[in-house]
């Protein structure tokens, strides 16, 4: 896996904590990051499944065969 350094700014209570927790654990803050961010995005993928499925439910999406799609791209 590439790995690709990042700046971006965050609070000082979550600075604070992360050093906490890094050091208690003995782990590297951007190991800790990253296993974060990855997490919150496991939850993000199924918040917006379960969004998805009730705008299918709600009638403000549809759905579309993938023969359709197929057919509009010539495959």
């Amino acid at each position: 896996m590439h790995k690709i350094r990042s700046t971006f700014t965050v609070s000082d209570f979550i600075i604070d904590e992360l050093n906490s927790v890094s050091q208690e654990l003995n782990e590297k803050k951007s190991h800790i990051v990253e296993k974060a961010l990855s997490m919150y995005f496991d939850a993000l993928d199924e918040k917006l499944s379960d969004q998805r499925l009730k705008n299918l439910e709600n009638k403000k999406e549809k759905l579309i065969p993938a023969s359709e799609v197929f057919k509009e791209l010539g495959l």
